[in-house]
């Protein structure tokens, strides 16, 4: 199983009723019910490509700024512009990564009602998931990396 099938399977449950989605960033508690295994199927292959285009912005948009920050500093003296550079990652990593992310986020809010309807919503109370704690910490570990990346690339152009 692979990082999106472990990410996308925390988007199921099993209930009484049948199999529910829980799509992410909605309310929680509230949960659609998957009336066919090919619905299943679709709904599964919506959320891949959707969690892989937000990956490959995060990730490709990460990179594309710190090169872009690199240079920046490069271009300009030594001296310590620790707020400077801060102020300049900021701005273009908004730009850069946090606006296309913003739109996706809006098209999938969009899109996912074609999948399911309205009158198939139903209460979900099911606790978390080990799988889905596993992937927290996992995430708090990525989170720590990228903490680190980011005091290393300060210091070495301080």
């Amino acid at each position: 199983m692979g990082l999106l099938d472990s990410i996308v399977s925390r988007s199921f449950r099993d209930d009484p009723a049948g199999r529910v989605v829980v799509f992410g960033g909605e309310v929680r508690g509230r949960g659609y019910l998957v009336k066919s295994k090919a619905d299943e199927l679709k709904i599964k292959s919506f959320i891949k490509m959707f969690i892989f285009a937000e990956l490959s912005i995060q990730l490709l948009g990460l990179w594309l700024t710190l090169a872009w920050i690199g240079q920046y500093s490069e271009a300009r003296d030594r001296a310590a512009h620790l707020l400077r550079a801060i102020c300049a990652f900021a701005g273009v990593y908004s730009v850069i990564v946090i606006l296309p992310l913003l739109l996706l986020w809006r098209s999938y809010k969009k899109e996912r009602f074609s999948f399911v309807s309205a009158e198939d919503e139903v209460p979900v109370t099911s606790k978390r998931p080990r799988d889905q704690q596993f992937f927290q910490i996992v995430a708090l570990i990525a989170v720590a990396i990228l903490v680190l990346i980011g005091v290393i690339f300060l210091i070495r152009f301080k």
